[in-house]
């Protein structure tokens, strides 16, 4: 088992690995910041008409889809440049271990921070921007590596948790006004479900290596036949084939 462990250990510190990895991320995180200053400089040009069709408006049924676009949108380009740096920080490490997890965490965490905010902001408000997305992908790296038991991740989720924990005050009713509390709120509980939800359910090494040696052992006995059973000529080949007929 030790060497199992020490295998895996050398996969996830692999250089050449890593750098893939981190390229990887670093051009989905281009790629998504792109879309979103895009879209912003399309919603300045039509006088950020975008932002109030496309916005959450709370208690709105007719304004529910659209926890769906809200979080691309913003209503200045300050809003855009305040949420970019901790959005590609995050985010980066986010989708530092896999694409796909990164996607399905981003669905995951639009939709709890939206819904959270039509449920309680004030009506008749609208909201958006990717703030509520930036505190899902914190709670996802804070605690995916409790989850993954990889001990890296546990201590850049520990490292991370320290240095912006004041980060946290923001999704407290009544600290920050103006600011969207429930976004923030329901996106760091969204980020903190990803982490269980798209957790590594890959079995560890040393288990499928004892379960691969159980399963060949076992298989060997089965196919293990009598040498009399293999020889026409034994005089017990007769009750032999007959036993093994009925599986005995």
């Amino acid at each position: 088992m030790a060497s199992n462990d020490r295998s895996r250990a050398a996969t996830a510190l692999d250089p050449v690995r890593m750098i893939a990895d981190a390229r990887r991320a670093l051009f989905t995180m281009v790629g998504v910041l792109a879309a979103i200053w895009l879209i912003q400089l399309v919603n300045w040009i039509d006088d950020y008409d975008l932002g109030r069709r496309f916005g959450v408006v709370p208690q709105d049924p007719s304004r529910l889809p659209n926890i769906v676009t809200a979080p691309f949108l913003h209503w200045n380009w300050a809003h855009l440049e305040a949420n970019s740096g901790p959005l590609f920080v995050f985010g980066f490490l986010a989708a530092y271990r896999g694409v796909k997890k990164f996607l399905g965490l981003t669905l995951l965490v639009a939709l709890t921070s939206e819904l959270t905010a039509w449920v309680f902001d004030p009506p008749h408000s609208v909201g958006a921007g990717a703030s509520g997305v930036v505190f899902g992908y914190f709670g996802y790296v804070v605690l995916r590596g409790v989850f993954d038991r990889n001990l890296v991740d546990t201590l850049i989720g520990v490292v991370l948790g320290a240095s912006f924990a004041y980060m946290v005050t923001s999704a407290l009713p009544g600290v920050a006004p103006g600011i969207s509390w429930s976004a923030h709120l329901g996106g760091l509980v969204g980020g903190l479900a990803g982490a269980w939800i798209f957790r590594d359910r890959a079995p560890r090494p040393a288990a499928t290596a004892a379960a691969a040696s159980a399963t060949s052992g076992s298989g060997s006995k089965a196919v293990t036949k009598p040498a009399a059973a293999t020889d026409p000529g034994s005089p017990n080949a007769a009750l032999l084939k007959e036993l093994d007929d009925l599986g005995l």
